[in-house]
C-alpha cells in the first residue's frame, strides 16, 4: 500500500515531525510505501481563493495549477495518513486550508469521491486525556474527522488517534509518545478493517 503522509507544522524540529518519521519506519517496516507532504515545506498556501472556491453548477471544474497538482499526488496514493497539532480543539488552519482547497467538489465529493482504502488522524493533544474527554472535545473532533469529512468524501475506513500530553517535556513521556506513533504505522490499515 502507497500511503500519503501530511504533516502540517511549522518547524522541522518540531514533535510532530518526530512521530511523523516513527510512524513511517513503522509503516515501512509493515512494507508499505510511503511520501510525506510537509505542508509547510512546499510553502502550501492555505487561503481558498476564487479560482478554487467550488462550482456546484459546473459538470466539471479546473483548479489552480498547485490544487491540480496536489490532486495529483492523492490519486498516486492508496491510503492517507494525517500528522497535527491540535489548536484550539480543531485543525492547524494549515491543514484546514490543504482539505478546503484540494479535497474539492468534483473531487473529493459530489459527483467524484475518494479512492483512499484508509485515513489515519493523528492529532497531537497538549493537553491530558482527561481534559479532553472534559467537555466531549475527543467525541467532537473524532466525528468531525471521520464523519464530516473522511466519510463524506467516501473514505470509510477512518480513524483518529490522539497522542496525549505532548507539551510534558519528560524524555520518558516523549519516547512512549514516539513508540505509539511507530505502533501505528506498524499496524496501519489492519485495525481498520471492515
Amino acid at each position: 500500500m502507497k500511503v500519503l503522509v501530511v504533516v502540517s507544522h511549522p518547524r522541522r524540529d518540531s514533535l510532530t515531525f518526530k512521530v511523523a518519521e516513527r510512524f513511517v519506519q513503522g509503516l515501512a517496516e509493515a512494507g508499505h510505501d510511503y511520501e510525506i507532504l510537509d505542508l509547510h515545506g512546499i510553502g502550501f498556501d492555505p487561503v481558498l481563493k476564487e479560482i478554487d472556491e467550488p462550482d456546484f453548477s459546473a459538470a466539471e471544474q479546473s483548479f489552480s495549477p498547485e490544487v491540480e497538482m496536489e490532486i495529483r499526488r492523492l490519486k498516486e496514493h492508496d491510503a492517507l495518513a494525517f500528522i497535527f497539532p491540535i489548536w484550539w480543539w480543531h485543525l492547524p488552519a494549515m491543514l484546514k486550508g490543504y482539505i478546503d482547497r484540494v479535497w474539492n467538489n468534483g473531487f473529493a465529493y459530489g459527483s467524484n469521491k475518494l479512492h483512499h482504502q484508509h485515513v489515519l488522524w493523528m492529532g497531537l493533544a497538549g493537553v491530558s486525556k482527561e481534559q479532553m474527554s472534559k467537555r466531549n472535545y475527543d467525541e467532537k473532533i473524532t466525528h468531525l474527522l471521520n464523519v464530516g469529512i473522511a466519510d463524506y468524501c467516501g473514505i470509510s475506513n477512518s480513524k483518529v488517534e490522539f497522542l496525549y500530553e505532548t507539551l510534558d517535556s519528560d524524555s520518558k513521556h516523549y519516547e512512549m509518545l514516539l513508540d505509539q506513533a511507530h505502533l501505528l504505522g506498524l499496524i496501519y490499515a489492519k485495525e481498520q478493517q471492515p
